[in-house]
């Protein structure tokens, strides 16, 4: 069984139910063996910048931070780790790729676990192999792919 805890620090209104996080998380995870404990937090456009200065060294709100949690060796925890979604960004994106806020919310979530499982976009082949894993997640999902320019579904 798969364990989310949603922590919501946004002063939006317009995020998703946590049975709709679940169910994109158990779609991500499912065919694993092992149990896994995700912690979502959603936030304002103030606590993504700070993250992303602080641990990417960027400036400005990010859509999504990736923390994987790595276990102290010798100890086995289910936790894959946390994610900060900025819900202000996420609305402001799906706008402005004529995109259902609701399946951008999906694909940033969907693209967030996978970063927890250890794939990433550093270069282009890890990028195809990410981008292809989220396009047939999403699917399964019924959500089109993200990756299509000006996506009207």
């Amino acid at each position: 069984m798969n364990y989310l805890e949603l922590q919501v620090a946004t002063a939006s209104a317009d995020y998703p139910a946590e049975a709709q996080f679940q169910l994109w998380l158990d779609t991500v995870l499912a065919g694993r063996e092992q149990d896994a404990e995700v912690v979502i937090r959603l936030v304002d456009d103030e606590e993504s910048a700070e993250l992303n200065g602080q641990y990417r060294h960027k400036s400005g709100p990010t859509n999504v931070l990736s923390f994987p949690f790595e276990a102290p060796p010798g100890m086995a925890l289910d936790l894959l780790g946390d994610l900060v979604i900025c819900a202000p960004l996420i609305a402001a994106e799906a706008a402005a790729q004529h995109k259902p806020v609701l399946d951008h919310w999906a694909h940033i979530t969907v693209h967030g676990i996978l970063h927890l499982l250890g794939y990433d976009h550093a270069d282009d082949r890890e990028a195809e192999q990410m981008e292809t894993l989220e396009i047939q997640i999403l699917n399964s999902l019924n959500i089109a792919n993200p990756y299509l320019e000006e996506s009207t579904q």
